[in-house]
């Protein structure tokens, strides 16, 4: 046997050389079998650390802090100028007239105590001119039922019973106006926030339709939101107008039939008499 230049051994037939090559080979490949984890231990992390920086770039991005907002601020921005100047016209103006029909609607108003004593003082006096001179000045329901029937109780006391009728209707119909704006405000208030629905579903479709690729949730979001606050500020405001004005109606109708009781109950002495 002898070593060659390529340093291989020759064992002078070719059965040695294919022994020599097949011994090399199986330390080959033993040693990449033993050699193949490690690799794959050190190349996969080096593969995978780009993808997962670039994921985690991409939520750092996503993940980004929003600037909180007040709930007053979204509101602003979802109603716009528009229904903003709307909402809060019909705001102000429904918080007048329930102050107005509260004060408008207290017994004592409608029915003052001093005027009932004082009426009733100068009858028993028989000061017919001055008992009517007192509820002709007094603006109250009560005072002008009283004036209506004192005026008319020369052609007698039924005459006098219906002018305080007709006095009765006639104030009776200015509240009833004064309360109708309630309900006026409960049935605009609901149509304004459908309307504000309608707009808002428009824009919100128009972003669709001018938009090559689909568009964000962001950008549609003006839209919608537009359409649900304008009808929930509706409501807000339709609600409490519609009950007030059903609490107004009862309320007054209640007191309509007291006042009635009390300005016979006071103008019952003339009944015999028949002439002031």
């Amino acid at each position: 046997m002898q070593r060659g230049a390529s340093g291989l051994v020759d064992s002078g037939d070719g059965a040695g050389w294919r022994s020599s090559m097949s011994t090399y080979f199986s330390r080959a490949l033993l040693w990449a079998a033993l050699l193949l984890p490690s690799c794959t231990a050190v190349v996969g992390p080096v593969l995978l650390v780009p993808q997962v920086a670039m994921a985690q770039d991409e939520a750092a991005v996503d993940a980004e802090p929003v600037a909180e907002e007040s709930l007053l601020v979204f509101y602003v921005k979802a109603l716009g100028l528009r229904y903003v100047v709307v909402f809060l016209v019909l705001s102000f103006t429904l918080v007048a007239l329930l102050v107005m029909c509260f004060l408008q609607l207290r017994r004592t108003a409608l029915m003052p105590p001093e005027l009932t004593q004082a009426f009733e003082a100068h009858l028993d006096k028989q000061e017919y001119q001055q008992a009517y001179d007192l509820a002709k000045a007094d603006e109250s329901y009560l005072g002008q039922v009283l004036a209506a029937g004192m005026g008319n109780l020369q052609p007698g006391y039924d005459s006098a019973v219906a002018a305080m009728q007709e006095a009765e209707d006639e104030e009776a119909m200015k509240l009833e106006h004064r309360i109708s704006y309630v309900s006026l405000i409960g049935a605009l208030a609901p149509m304004f926030g459908l309307l504000g629905t309608v707009d808002g579903m428009v824009a919100a479709f128009m972003v669709i339709a001018r938009s090559n690729t689909q568009p964000k949730p962001s950008e549609l979001a003006v839209g919608i939101s537009q359409a649900l606050i304008t009808t929930l500020i509706g409501l807000w405001l339709a609600i409490p107008a519609i009950a007030c004005f059903a609490l107004f109606k009862n309320w007054f109708a209640r007191l309509t039939g007291e006042i009635h009781e009390e300005a016979l109950r006071l103008m019952a002495r003339f009944q015999s008499a028949g002439k002031k």
